[in-house]
Order: structure tokens, then sequence, then C-alpha cells
């Protein structure tokens, strides 16, 4: 490990004030709050499969009203759902609604926990979910997320007996059911016991629901009303909830507020049975006597909370002090009050800078930083309570020559040790970093998309990093507070702070980077001819004087010409454009291209994906540089298309890459535009769902298919989005909730004959060789003969469904509504696919 050159450290004055995010700041309600909460012990871990499954009201009671350590388990990261704020698909959808979930705890109070598990899509039963994620493997984590949060109770979302309907539902409610026993003993999992202990909760609990019309709730069931007000939070928990929920912006959850009574009902699974009165609690002693040698703890909890001034937090620092050093003092031999010692001590430490006024924060002077590299920090601290309260030292980026010296004193005069005063008062204190980025520090990337994965299951090799949200901030700065006699080693990440004009103030999470990335401008090229392709490569400098060359690597068969191959960037942010020519020659198999560059004898393959939402802070993924090459011969007619973008799917990009000049429609070009030029028109997935103008369009698109047009509409839901009660077609038919979810069910053609299966490419049973996640969602139903379907298909024992693909002739055109998950195939270069959705578009006109 290479040392961090400690180059430069200055102190300045700055007589201005900041809007912190990073440093917590509470006001006088809230810190009386977390002052009840800290007279709390208890915990309640929640249980479900995915990001939205969550019972947010009954999260926000807990957390708040009860006052109990409370957390969600969600086994997935959602990555096989789909996104209606954007086009990230898989795992840049799943590092999105994990963001969110963290967004939806920061509301509600809950603390967030995940397991490997990959959401590989629908699932249909528990059996083929297991077959997938590894059984074992997932209840380890769950095993594992018990063991350490060491919950009181466990509360499922849903039952074992497949009433919840999504496969993985039923799973994670089987998996929590087999971890409340597992997680007891020490013969399961032990290698887990090297680093915390076993653990058993007394109950297990499912929370019964009432969804529209599915109800599952009994008369058996305790009852908890979770609706009520909380005067120091200003809301009830009905309010809090949507708040929370409507951080599930991708999935479109934005909720209204419940105000009132919210019964939510428990069913006992495992552990002692419940009267119907009983609290879910019962038997379960949440405060400070279930731990030895607390009665001092307890009576100055009752005292600082009866005597706490909401004016004056700083008069309650003292009692503050006394407690943390009461909690400090306990034995910690048995397990569970170590477990709480811990807890609580963080708990205080949090109070005593709230109620102190203390305020500390440290920004870089960029987002980006290079290992090895020089780096610019400012650490910034403020003393807003006028306490005596002492700055001894201050880490930087955990190297250990420190900088120390000043007493925050009451009289605002600050006093360094062997230092002369200061000849004015500032209200922020900053100190000035400049070192260097030890090659110790490892690049930011979300710690489950470090490795490749399987299809259900993330590589998580070190056994601390599973169950966290995400990553822990590497670089930080530690500030070494004494108040009162308490030494507290606060730690700040280091960020990047600025100014957008529009938004103010904005924070976002330091990047570590190499010197360099290297973006490909797709991640897949399709050849559907002989003709070769341009590819550009995006060099993007992450420090200044960066030059090198770009390499590449190709599988055989295939014939790649860099024009210039050398970059040479002299300023950090600088980016360069490097294109090639890329030719498949007859019969190249498909496979990956890779690049790298070279710069200083070094090599690097990464590429650099960004997801930006106003909702959570900027995320990003280092992964290899690569971009998959899919040779398919295609017979294309129709070349010009019409596209109305719908929840962000990647089609019209696809289609882009086999030669055709797609055009987005706008609202005025639908309206008022001669349709007639497009040889097809295709709607995106959901776009009657998230474009409310779709009803206006139907006449003028109903007369396109009738003077010989196409029309392809993907799939859309009947939701929560508005009952598609509009006509889409020109016959009527239902979409329903059908779909087939094993994506090597044998497709079955309805109608061999039929031209799309014909012309101009042959579609045969090898065309569904090789899809990913499904077949297909939402498939039609309730059509006339009007309709012709032309394929069907089954999930394993289940009667086959017809509605996937359904065509009609209208005029002189055609119109076709298609299930089929082509917003899945397309981009991920499916063959079969691009070749059935090219037939689609080149329906010929009807005499």
């Amino acid at each position: 490990m290479k040392r961090i050159f400690f180059s430069l450290i200055s102190i300045v004055f700055i007589a201005s004030q900041a809007i912190a995010q990073t440093s917590p700041q509470y006001n006088s309600a809230e810190i009386l709050h977390k002052m009840q909460k800290l007279n709390t012990v208890g915990s309640v871990l929640y249980v479900a499969a995915h990001p939205d499954d969550e019972n947010t009201r009954l999260l926000a009671y807990l957390a708040n009203e009860r006052k109990y350590r409370t957390g969600y388990l969600s086994l997935t990261r959602g990555d096989g759902g789909q996104n209606l704020i954007g086009k990230e698909l898989g795992e840049l959808l799943g590092l999105t609604r994990t963001q969110e979930l963290l967004a939806a705890r920061r509301t509600d109070g809950a603390e967030q926990f995940f397991t490997r598990a990959n959401d590989f899509g629908y699932s249909k039963n528990p059996e083929e979910t297991f077959s997938i994620w590894e059984k074992d493997s997932i209840l380890a984590d769950v095993v594992w997320v018990i063991r350490n949060f060491k919950p009181d109770v466990i509360i499922c979302r849903f039952p074992t007996d497949g009433r919840g309907g999504h496969g993985h539902h039923t799973a994670s409610a089987i998996l929590a059911e087999e971890a409340f026993e597992a997680a007891a003993d020490p013969a399961r999992y032990p290698e887990q016991l090297k680093y915390t202990q076993v653990w058993q909760a007394k109950r297990l609990f499912w929370n019964t629901y009432r969804f529209g019309s599915r109800n599952t709730t009994a008369p058996t069931n305790q009852t908890i009303n979770v609706g009520v007000h909380n005067p120091l939070l200003g809301k009830s928990y009905g309010e809090i909830a949507a708040e929370s929920r409507s951080m599930h912006k991708s999935q479109g959850f934005g909720s209204t507020k419940q105000r009132g009574e919210i019964i939510e009902y428990f069913d006992v699974i495992k552990g002692d049975s419940l009267a119907l009165t009983d609290d879910i609690l019962k038997g379960i002693n949440t405060n400070w006597s279930r731990i030895n040698g607390t009665k001092k703890i307890q009576k100055l909890l009752d005292k600082v909370i009866a005597s706490y001034s909401a004016l004056a937090p700083e008069k309650s620092v003292d009692d503050l002090v006394a407690i943390y050093k009461e909690i400090a003092a306990l034995e910690d031999k048995d397990t569970y009050a170590k477990y709480w010692k811990q807890q609580k001590l963080k708990e205080t430490e949090t109070l005593i800078l709230a109620c102190a006024g203390i305020w500390a924060e440290a920004y870089a002077d960029d987002y980006m930083a290079v290992v090895g590299d020089s780096i610019k920090i400012r650490a910034e601290i403020i003393n807003n309570g006028g306490g005596y309260d002492r700055l001894d030292k201050i880490n930087f980026l955990g190297q250990k020559d420190t900088i120390c010296f000043l007493e925050l004193h009451p009289s605002r005069k600050l006093r360094f040790k062997g230092d002369k005063l200061p000849k004015f008062v500032p209200r922020i204190i900053t100190f000035n970093y400049n070192g260097k980025l030890g090659e110790d520090f490892s690049y930011s990337s979300p710690y489950w998309l470090d490795e490749p994965h399987e299809i259900g299951l993330y590589t998580v090799k070190d056994q601390l990093l599973r169950g966290k949200p995400e990553n822990d901030p590497q670089a930080k700065v530690t500030f070494h507070f004494n108040i009162g006699g308490v030494k507290l080693a606060v730690e700040r990440p280091v960020v990047y702070k600025y100014r957008n004009p529009v938004k103010g103030e904005i924070y976002r999470p330091l990047e570590i980077l190499p010197p360099a990335t290297v973006n490909i401008a797709e991640q897949i090229y399709i050849y559907s001819s002989g003709a070769p392709q341009t590819i550009k490569f995006t060099v993007k400098a992450n420090k200044d004087n960066v030059k090198g060359t770009l390499h590449t690597q190709i599988p055989a068969g295939w014939n790649i010409t860099i024009k210039n191959a050398s970059f040479d960037l002299k300023n950090k942010g600088d980016e360069q454009i490097i294109e090639a020519t890329l030719k498949a020659n007859a019969g190249s198999a498909d496979g990956k291209l890779l690049a790298s560059i070279k710069i200083d004898g070094e090599e690097y393959g990464k590429s650099i994906y960004r997801v930006e939402y106003d909702h959570f802070p900027y995320q990003f993924w280092l992964r290899d540089a690569e971009a998959k090459l899919v040779n398919i011969p295609l017979k294309k007619t129709n070349m010009t298309i019409g596209y109305i973008n719908g929840a962000g799917d990647g089609v019209a990009n696809s289609l882009k890459l086999v030669g055709y000049d797609v055009v987005e429609l706008t609202d005025d070009m639908l309206l008022n535009s001669d349709l007639s030029q497009y040889g097809a028109i295709v709607a995106g997935i959901r776009a009657y769902n998230v474009n409310e103008r779709m009803p206006a369009y139907y006449d003028r698109l109903m007369a396109y298919i009738k003077q010989g047009g196409n029309y392809i509409m993907q799939y859309n839901t009947n939701s929560r989005f508005g009952p598609l009660d509009v006509k889409m077609g020109p016959y009527p038919f239902t979409i329903t909730r059908n779909r087939v979810t094993d994506e090597f069910a044998k497709v079955n053609f309805v109608d061999s004959k039929h031209i799309v299966l014909n012309e101009p490419n042959n579609i045969t049973q090898a065309d569904f060789e090789n899809w990913v996640q499904e077949r297909g969602i939402y498939f039609a139903e309730e059509y006339g003969d009007n309709f012709t379907p032309i394929f069907s298909i089954a999930d394993p024992n289940e009667d086959a469904h017809q509605g996937s693909l359904i065509i009609a002739k209208y005029g002189k055109g055609n119109f076709v509504y298609t299930g089929l998950s082509f917003f899945r195939e397309l981009p991920a270069g499916v063959p079969g696919a691009y070749r059935l959705f090219v037939n689609l578009i080149s329906l010929p006109k009807n005499e």
C-alpha cells in the first residue's frame, strides 16, 4: 500500500453558509423524535422480492411511531422489469431501482438490504424461480441479513401458497420462512459465524392485504392502525408512505397521500401464537431494561427527553454526553448487548452533533479523481451550537498524518494550540488538502456489477459486501471532535458540490476512475448485408495530458480498420472520437468487439455508463468496453419507418442498426404531416399508457392503415396508468395479463402459410432459439374474426395463448398488435426476433 503524499494543508476562513446534504441536519422536532427513538430497543425486518413490494405505510409506522430499527430486505434490485422514465434495462435498471429504494428509505426512515438474486423477469411459480436463483445461495443471504440485523420479528409481504402471483413473491416468503429457523442454527452456513452470530427472531408474520378485489385478510388476523398522525413529523404515516412510494418513479408509482385510519393485518406464520388483540411484538421487551446494567442509561434518557428545549437543543449536550459514556461502558460479552451497544452509540453520536450544532462536510474540486493522481479536498466545519467543543484533528483519505489544533469556544473565538487567535470570527472554518489519491483505492462502480454474473445470481465474493444496498464511500475525511470529554471520529464522504443555475446546490458522489475510458457508440452491431459499418469509439480523459492508442479485438472472420488509433487529450474531460470500419465476411460468427486503450504502457479497458435522474444521486457503471457483433442476413422492404415513442425501449435504435430510416414522430407530425411516406409506423411499448395524446391520433392512424400502411403496436397494459378504454385498432380487442415467461417455450405456428412467416424472410422454429427472459407479455384476447392469430404458446403445464401476435387487414393496410418481447430481443441481438419484426414491417398492401 502506498502512503498518501501530504503536500499542502491550509486553513481558510469563509463568512458564508451552505446547505448541507452529507452532514445530517435536523430541526428541533426531529431531534426530539430521535431522542425518543434512542429510548427504544427493538427491531423489525420486512421481507419481499422487488423494489415496490414493500409496505411503505407499515415501514414508516414501525420506524417512526413505534421507533423500532426497521429494515426492508428486497431479494432483488428489480433488474428484470420495465422502465417508464428512461431507457435503462437490465443491470442499469437494477441500479436505478436500487437508488429509488434508498430514496424511499430516506423518506420513511427504514433501512435497505438486498440479496444477490438477479431479477430475471416474471416467474409464474417458485419452482422456476429457484431453478434460476440457486435457492441455497439466496437463502444464505437472507440468513446473513437476519443474523446481522437481529430482528425481533420478521414480516413477509406475501404468502407461501402462491396467492402473491409472481413466483418471486412466493419464493420470498418461502425463503423468509426457512431463514427464520436457519438463522438460529449454527450448523447452517457456519462460514458466516466468523463475522456474526446466530439469531432467533421471536415471530414470523405474513402482512395480509386488501388490494382492490383481492382480500387475503382473515378475522383471526392481528391488526394495527398505521394511519395515525405524528405531530413531531407533521404528517401521518399514510402521507409519509405516499412520499416514499413515489420515489419508485421508474415504475410509475407516484402515489396520492392517504389520511385517516389505515388498518394493517398480520397472520402468525412461525413463533409464538398471539390472541386477536395482542400486539405483534407482544412479549418482547423493547426498552433498555432488556439489556443488563442500563438503569442509569434509562434514567438519563428519561431526563434528557423531559427537559429537552426546542429553542435550545444545545442544553441537552451534557446529558447526551453522559448517555454516550454509559453506553460505551456497557459490557458487550453478550451478543445482543454488543449489537445494541453499537447501534445506540451511533444514534447518540448523531444526537450529540445535532444538539451541539456541529456541521462538517468534505468536497473534492471535481467529481472525478484518478488513482495515483493529485486531488484537492476542502473540509468545512461549523459550530452552530456555541458550546465548548474541540476539533482535535482531521484525517484526509485515511492517511496517518493529521492536523489538529482548534477549540470551538462559546465566545466564538478560535483557539489554536500554539498559534495566535485569528482577528475575526468566521462562520465556516475550511481546511484545504492537496495530495494524491493512493494506489490502494479502487475504481468506483456498483460492487455487485464488478464481475460477470449468471442469469439468476450476482457474483459477490466478499461476504461483508453481501446485503449492502451500495458501496461504502472510499474517499472519506474523518473529523475528530472532543465534545464534553467524549471523542467522536465523525466520517464524511468526499463529494463534489456545485451550483446548477436551475436546480441550485447539487451534490454528487466522487468518482474514482482510470486515466481514461473508452465507450463504443453502440452496445450491439447488427450486420444484415455485406456492407461495412463505421464504428465510433469515444475516448474520454479523466485527468490532464492523456495520450495513447486504441486497440481492438474481434472474432475470426471479421475485419476492422482503424483510421488513426492515436489520441492526445490535453485537459481533463476532453474527448476524442476514433473511427473504424468493421466488416463481416460471409459466414462470420457472432462474437464480441473488445476495446482498450494503452496509456504510458498500461492498458485500460473500461467504458462508463451513467444514470442521471433528479430523485437520487448521480450513478454510473464501469464495465468492460465491448459490443456484441451479430451477423443476420435480412431481406427488407418499407425502409422508412415512423416511430411513436413509448416508455423507453431500444427498438427504434435497433431498427436503425439494420439499415432502416427511423423517424421519431412528434405530436405535430402525427397530426399534420403526410403519414403515407412511412412504409410502417411502430408504437413503442406502453405508448398508450404513457402518452395521453394517443387517442387524438386514432383517426389519422386508421386512415394511414386504410390507405396501405402497416401499423405495429407493441404491448400496452390495462393498468393503473389509465384503463385502456380508448380505441387502439380498427377492430376491438382486449389486452390481458397473459404472458409466457419461459423463453424456451415452444412456439407453434397457427398458420404456417401466413405471409408474415414467409416473406421476405422465412420464419422457422430456429428463429425462436436464444430468446432472452421471456416469450412475451400482455397478450391480446377477445378479438373477432377480423384478426388472425399467428402463434400459439404456453408455459409448462398451462393452456396455450394465441394472442402474442395478431394481425388484421384494414383497407389496403395492416394492423398488428404484439406482446412478443421485441423490446428485449432486438437490443439483445436475437436473430429470429429481427427476422420476424422485419416481416411485420414488410407486410404488403392488400389488393
